[in-house]
């Protein structure tokens, strides 16, 4: 799978339950494995993960250096409840009720394709994030992180 894009809106249920948007359902290939994990993020959304990138992820964690305190204190709260997630005959995924609680989620909420994962958000807080966010920071991070070679890629210069 090259990645996920595009953002969507969806609505929880009174279960925490949410239908998968027609949109992210097409950019899964047939092939592509349907368990996900879910986890809390990196600020207060929830990161679902498709089992391929979610192993990728796993394995770079378990990695890290054991007798590093700060490793260790990330890994707890990184793994915290990450969750094995499935989607349900009628295309819906549900939330497991510390993650939700945890991402403050209520009933609207923004799926945010950002390539390799999904980012759940509550509507409310994600709208919020882009209008306290400055435009002038968005291009200056763009400058600094766009212009570091990687090194995967040829260099076309």
């Amino acid at each position: 799978m090259a990645g996920f894009l595009g953002e969507y809106k969806a609505t929880l249920d009174a279960k925490g339950r949410f239908l998968l948007p027609s949109g992210l359902k097409k950019q899964m290939e047939e092939s592509t494995d349907k368990r996900f994990v879910i986890s809390r993020g990196l600020e207060k959304h929830l990161n679902l993960y498709p089992w391929d990138e979610w192993n990728n992820v796993f394995g770079r964690v378990s990695n890290l250096e054991d007798f590093d305190p700060e490793v260790r204190q990330f890994r707890r709260y990184f793994m915290n409840g990450a969750t094995i997630i499935e989607l349900d005959s009628a295309g819906r995924m549900l939330i497991p009720q510390n993650l939700k609680a945890h991402a403050g989620l209520e009933k609207d909420i923004s799926l945010v394709a950002t390539g390799k994962l999904i980012e759940i958000w509550d509507d409310g807080k994600y709208d919020k994030f882009f209008e306290e966010f400055p435009i002038e920071k968005f291009s200056e991070m763009g400058k600094k992180l766009m212009s570091k070679k990687d090194p995967g890629s040829p260099n076309l210069n």
